[in-house]
């Protein structure tokens, strides 16, 4: 009898740990892109538009997906669509790796967060699947969120050493192998399940919300260069708001929505999702802009910077372990409010030490951005778990990756925005002010991160330029997660007694 059992618990373990391998493989693929992003762009003679679509259609495609792709996985078989993500991951790495244009990268990046969608939801629905068992099922979740925590604090190191040594097509290539191997353990051990229920996949919602994503994005990118009221931008906004509208409407007359939208009638629902697109738009973003700052303003090299990322990174694992204690005492309104001024000090520390040019204190202040951060990761999803019937967990879930998802779309796009926009200003009044010519194609320059490694007047010009109006990037991310906190402060209130 013992046997029998220690080998189901054989089993679930290799199936938790080939899957949270997978999820583990798209948070590496982001936060190593996220380090080695300046190097793509001088390579690749990038503009920084090209550099945000870089992420930004990543993100865009994972985003919009991964509900769609969740019941899928129901469908056709969990294991199916995890092992066909791995392979589709493999082969969009390898067009990443050997793009010869920004353009072609980040249609490739497209399909790697496609498959990234392919890869994530069935890998979680795997995970709950094996581990029914309540305790089982708590241990399983805390080595998952240990495993994703882990690879976070060394995405940056990993990225570094490889664009160091390697170069940074490797960043991309290396997940050739490492996909290969996981395909062929995950279809030897991993079991095969799916749902008895057949949902249907709602594609108008997806098309809807894609495109609503697709046209905000694309409008936040190409105004800064264009002009926001400029032909060019303005009807990108107005199909972002009358796409996001048409996607309401549909969702509201489904039978089986994607996202059903009544349940946020429950006030502490609303909360915890601000809370969610805001950590998202405001903390976990920085994964991509911070190792951005580090060498276009300190002039680090790739593996300097994503050294200079621990202090964030370890912050960000160890802070949720602060915030299971404090759940012991608090609810999670407070929790959560306390996580996002907490992430409001660290962005408006991080403003004031590029203003200040204060090394250590930019190091400090990303260490108190990661600790809101740590404080928001865990709380969040427990916080939309928590308030929304057992019955209805897995749209529980969808809304909680969607509203994440959404919010670092969102946040890229919009915090880039501000970051372009106000480096440009800084850099054409510093070169004014020297007598320089000024033209558009050296501030794209400027703005990109080409003239960091430049130790010549022109690039100390640069650096402080870029330090100048990148300040305004943390200021807006403060904004954003101080008018968060009050909205969730409020929303999640405790009710009378």
């Amino acid at each position: 009898m013992s046997t029998a059992v220690d080998a189901a618990a054989s089993r679930t373990d290799a199936v938790l740990l080939l899957a949270s391998a997978g999820c583990a493989l798209t948070v590496l693929d982001t936060n190593v892109v996220g380090v080695v992003l300046p190097t793509i762009a001088r390579d690749l003679s990038a503009s920084f538009a090209d550099i945000e679509w870089v992420v930004s259609a990543y993100v865009l495609c994972f985003a919009s997906l991964l509900l769609p792709a969740g019941t899928l996985a129901d469908r056709i078989g969990r294991r199916r669509l995890y092992l066909i993500g791995l392979v589709l991951f493999a082969l969009a790495s390898v067009a990443c790796g050997l793009a010869a244009q920004a353009g072609a990268l980040y249609l490739a990046r497209a399909g790697q967060g496609a498959a990234a969608a392919f890869m994530l939801a069935p890998a979680l629905s795997l995970i709950g699947h094996a581990h029914q068992d309540p305790a089982r099922r708590a241990r399983a979740w805390a080595i998952w969120g240990a495993i994703m925590g882990l690879t976070m604090v060394l995405a940056p190191l990993i990225g570094g050493a490889i664009a160091t040594w390697l170069g940074w097509r490797w960043a991309f290539h290396i997940n050739l192998p490492l996909c290969l191997l996981l395909a062929a353990l995950s279809g030897r051990y991993v079991p095969e399940s799916r749902d008895p229920v057949r949902r249907r996949i709602d594609v108008a919602g997806v098309v809807l919300f894609a495109g609503s994503m697709l046209s905000w994005t694309w409008a936040l990118i190409r105004g800064p260069v264009e002009g926001w009221t400029s032909t060019a931008v303005l009807p990108w906004l107005a199909s972002g708001v009358v796409l996001g509208a048409a996607f309401i409407g549909v969702e509201r007359r489904r039978v089986q929505p994607m996202l059903d939208l009544r349940l946020f009638r429950i006030p502490a629902l609303v909360g915890a999702v601000i809370a969610m697109f805001a950590y998202a738009a405001a903390v976990q973003v920085m994964a991509s802009l911070l190792p951005l700052l580090l060498q276009n303003v300190r002039g680090d090299s790739v593996l300097q910077a994503g050294l200079h990322m621990l202090p964030f990174a370890l912050a960000m694992l160890l802070l949720p372990f602060l915030g299971r204690r404090l759940g012991e005492h608090w609810h999670s309104g407070k929790i959560l409010a306390l996580g996002l001024g907490v992430a409001v000090l660290g962005n408006l520390g991080i403003a004031l030490s590029l203003w200040q040019h204060s090394g250590p204190g930019l190091l400090l202040a990303m260490a108190v951005l990661g600790s809101g951060g740590g404080l928001l990761n865990g709380e969040t999803q427990k916080a939309i778990m928590s308030v929304i019937p057992p019955d209805r967990a897995g749209m529980a879930s969808g809304i909680s990756t969607t509203a994440r998802f959404s919010g670092i779309l969102i946040g890229f796009a919009t915090l880039g925005a501000v970051l372009s926009s106000h480096v440009r200003a800084a850099a054409d009044a510093a070169l004014t002010a020297a007598g320089s010519p000024v033209s558009p194609a050296l501030l794209e320059r400027v703005v990109v991160g080409e003239l960091s490694t430049a130790s010549d007047a022109l690039g100390v010009l640069a650096r402080a330029a870029y330090a100048q109006g990148a300040g305004y990037a943390f200021i807006a991310a403060a904004l954003m997660a101080l008018l968060a906190m009050l909205a969730t402060a409020w929303l999640m209130r405790v009710p009378p007694r």
